[in-house]
């Protein structure tokens, strides 16, 4: 009898513990409410980052009115790392960032901004620096020492591990850290992040990386990088699992790294009716007017921040041309017209004859009773009601964004 009590015991407590366990190892609530925004150095620098570059970049986005626009996040990618030390903690690389990670998140805070970090979950980067594997406690308490807000976890070099565990594991360590950060899953959609990314982290990429062209794909080999076009169709069903504190990430934004202007704007408005993170990409202390009117469209913006936290849908499409809709808090809505054809389109829609039911959110679009005026976003311009049928010339590669307002 006594054997079988202390086993009922031992195992009693083992389910508490088990229990416990289940409780508290959640990711932070209350962040990412919106899509978070900010800038990434990968796309522009890939490896070749330092802190003078990260300081100027702070500088950048202070002055150039980024900051005002809503980007908060400065974000290092890979190849930061420098080795671990005897006891496995890691150190930035001494000769790119003399003064010491703890420093450089100081100054970057002194801007009223945030700081974000890179790492992985194999035993190495995708730069081959090294990764997170068998260290993720000690890398998650060393960030919160550092006084980082934002992980980006990647996932090369990680043969044995399950996606799922892996980023529960750095979900766990981030808690027990004590210091809440955004965790930006990158597994590259390969294990279905979106069915187990909500209570894992706060938004999880979709698709493989994103190149600077707007319709079509480098082949590396052993992998791709995708366009802009391809990228917008590896959306499709993914909606549903998108929503204040958990996002769908179809990777970071290519505007104002050779692209045309209009391929830019078509591309930031479709990331904003998508609702996905808008993470700028460029050397944003040498971009043109151009480039920095797309990225701080705060009209456009504001689709993308919209507090329900809907991710858009596509209506129709019909010769390339592709309507699509996102509902918007107090009953409006956004409206987007997307030309993929290399020539310009006439295009006409009739407000009064189309039906658009979002049936998933239960949000219905109800012209035929209520008049919306049409909100041209970035013209900054009414341009007419929907008592009348829109008519309009979309140019090739680039999109007719409205907002429809009561």
């Amino acid at each position: 009898m006594n054997n079988f009590k202390k086993i009922f015991s031992i195992a009693l407590i083992t389910i508490v513990f088990f229990i416990s366990g289940k409780l508290t190892a959640q990711k932070y609530e209350g962040l990412a409410l919106t899509p978070p925004m900010g800038w990434n150095s990968w796309n522009k620098f890939a490896c070749d980052i330092d802190e003078t570059l990260i300081k100027e970049i702070a500088d950048a986005i202070v002055e150039s009115g980024m900051k005002d626009a809503g980007y908060i996040y400065v974000n290092l990618d890979d190849c930061w790392h420098g080795e671990r030390d005897s006891l496995g903690f890691i150190h930035p690389d001494p000769e790119r960032f003399p003064s010491g990670m703890k420093a450089l998140a100081d100054y970057i805070h002194s801007k009223g901004l945030k700081i974000g970090i890179y790492s992985c979950a194999g035993y190495k980067t995708c730069g081959g620096r090294p990764g997170s594997r068998g260290y993720e406690y000690q890398d998650a308490l060393t960030y919160a020492k550092w006084g980082i807000d934002y992980l980006k976890y990647d996932w090369c070099n990680t043969e044995g591990l399950c996606a799922e565990g892996a980023y529960m594991t750095i979900r766990d360590a981030i808690r027990s850290a004590g210091r809440p950060m955004v965790l930006s899953i990158c597994e590259w959609g390969d294990n279905q992040p979106w069915e187990w990314g909500k209570d894992v982290g706060h938004l999880w990429r979709t698709t493989g990386d994103i190149t600077n062209c707007f319709d079509c794909f480098v082949d590396h080999g052993t992998w791709k990088s995708w366009g802009v076009t391809y990228i917008l169709d590896m959306q499709e069903g993914l909606r549903q699992y998108a929503g204040p504190g958990h996002w769908n990430d179809p990777d970071m934004l290519e505007v104002g790294n050779g692209m045309s202007v209009n391929e830019d704007r078509a591309h930031f408005s479709m990331w904003c009716m998508l609702a996905a993170p808008l993470i700028a990409g460029n050397d944003i202390r040498n971009m043109s007017k151009e480039t920095l009117e797309i990225l701080t469209n705060k009209e456009a913006i504001a689709v993308d921040q919209d507090p329900l936290g809907i991710q858009g849908f596509k209506y129709s499409s019909e010769d390339s041309v592709e309507i699509w809709f996102k509902p918007l808090v107090n009953d409006e809505w956004a409206f987007c017209i997307l030309n993929r054809n290399e020539t310009d389109k006439e295009f006409v829609f009739d407000w009064q004859k189309e039906k658009v039911i979002d049936e998933l959110f239960d949000k219905k679009l109800d012209t035929q009773n209520k008049t919306y005026r049409l909100r041209d976003l970035w013209k900054h311009e009414f341009v007419g009601t929907t008592d009348e049928p829109l008519k309009a010339v979309v140019p090739s590669h680039d999109v007719l964004m409205l907002r429809l307002v009561k």
